[in-house]
């Protein structure tokens, strides 16, 4: 597709065409990468906003949770 370069404010840019976005996939944050002669837009990368203690395995869960003096204080609660 051949399209122009037109001025956007004291920028210049491209109208990408609905259907052109559609089929790519793109989301909202795209990264621009540059080599001469091209600028390739890409999805953005996504952050990886895990850290390491929302991350707890199942054999740790019931370690932690499985203790018999919680169950003795519940009990006395019910």
């Amino acid at each position: 597709m051949i399209t122009t370069i037109i001025a956007i404010g004291n920028s210049r840019g491209i109208r990408i065409p609905k259907p052109v976005l559609t089929e790519s996939g793109l989301g909202e944050q795209v990264e621009l990468q540059v080599k001469r002669g091209e600028i390739r837009i890409v999805s953005a990368p996504v952050k990886n906003t895990s850290t390491a203690s929302t991350l707890l395995s199942e054999k740790t869960l019931a370690t932690d949770w499985n203790r018999p003096e919680e169950d003795e204080a519940w009990a006395s609660l019910q």
